[in-house]
């Protein structure tokens, strides 16, 4: 049995659907994602799971056991906010150990909890210190420190990491992925960030609208999106209107808008229009008249690149006047060198991309 599990949840404002009919199980000990853009329902869904907010219809339930009647402080679980919420008027230390005070837990006791979970954030030495006093980074370890140190069932983050700058950013994803295996809590996670999402979690419900449009591992919602929407929003992806003109020994031949005919892996489709979908890694920039074994092969003209360090994503023009994202690692022995105007040629594997429906 799931630790959390949503059933049927449905929360309306108006004549919107903010959550429509959404159905899930979290397990313990997992860092689960909702991932979406901003308005897919994602912070509703913490906010009914924390009790600040009421369902509309359906049910949430921790342990089999139904939450409707229990009012937030009294659940066990606590939520972590992007803007910290720390009292600036009481040390890191009593900050910390708030929760604890209000659960009247003995003061020897939550005097060792707030101790011990200051040394796993990292900040025994802050004890004393004042809000005022930290980083930004040292601030979000607070915050989480009081999130977990009355050991809640639940941990819920609402966009956590949003108001950190990138190199802070990323660090404090190490140190979420470290903190959650030490503590073994079940976190659940809202982020907008696609690349947060893929780094941190377990699994991730990708929404859109109120409902999820999919829910599976990093690797299974970036390698294996369902449709166009998760797709496209999932990292930068190349998609094409395409038709399945012939199957023959695991390949599908399509027919291409832009492109023309390509070989692609077969696919289970109860249809023969969709969606092409190829990942910017997985197409090869050649010389215009080098030869290629790769069956897809088409010429054109580069037009952009943006350089980002370890790689370059590239924009090429193909003759046909559709345009096509290619990344290559600027590390790669056999990278070309290529210049804005120059003619080249695109090409992928016959096993690479995805057919998809809309």
């Amino acid at each position: 049995m799931a630790l959390l599990e949503l059933r049927h949840l449905t929360r309306r404002f108006g004549g919107i659907a903010a959550v429509d009919d959404v159905s899930l199980g979290i397990e313990a000990g997992e860092f689960f994602t909702l991932l979406g853009p901003s308005g897919c329902g994602k912070t509703t869904i913490l906010r009914m799971v924390a009790g600040f907010d009421l369902p509309d219809g359906g049910a949430i339930l921790l342990d089999g056991h139904s939450l409707a009647d229990i009012p937030p402080e009294k659940r066990p679980l606590h939520t972590v906010f992007q803007s910290y919420a720390l009292f600036p008027h009481l040390s890191v230390a009593d900050n910390v150990g708030f929760p604890l005070r209000m659960a009247r837990v003995p003061a020897a006791e939550a005097r060792r909890r707030v101790a011990d979970m200051l040394d796993t954030v990292h900040l025994a030495d802050k004890a004393d210190a004042y809000p005022h006093e930290l980083s930004g980074g040292q601030k979000q370890r607070v915050a989480l420190a009081r999130g977990l140190v009355g050991k809640p069932r639940l941990l819920l983050l609402d966009e956590p990491l949003g108001a950190l700058d990138h190199k802070l950013r990323s660090a404090m994803q190490s140190e979420l992925i470290a903190l959650q295996r030490n503590v073994g809590i079940t976190f659940i996670f809202v982020t907008h960030s696609q690349p947060e999402a893929l780094a941190l979690s377990h699994r991730i419900a990708v929404m859109n609208a109120g409902r999820i449009e999919q829910l599976g591992t990093p690797a299974e919602i970036y390698g294996h999106p369902r449709n166009r929407f998760v797709a496209d929003f999932i990292g930068d992806i190349n998609l094409f209107d395409a038709e399945i003109v012939e199957r023959a020994q695991g390949t599908l031949q399509f027919a291409v808008a832009g492109l023309g005919h390509i070989v692609a892996p077969t696919v289970d489709s109860p249809g023969r229009r969709g969606v092409f979908a190829i990942r910017p890694e997985q197409v090869h920039i050649i010389a215009a008249d080098a030869p290629t074994e790769l069956p897809n092969r088409f010429p054109g003209t580069l037009r952009e690149f943006l350089y980002v360090g370890d790689v370059t994503t590239y924009q090429v023009e193909l003759d046909s006047g559709v345009r096509i994202q290619a990344l290559l690692p600027n590390a790669a022995p056999a990278r070309p060198q290529l210049a804005a105007g120059a003619r080249v040629a695109v090409a992928w594997a016959g096993d690479a991309g995805l057919f998809l429906h809309d």
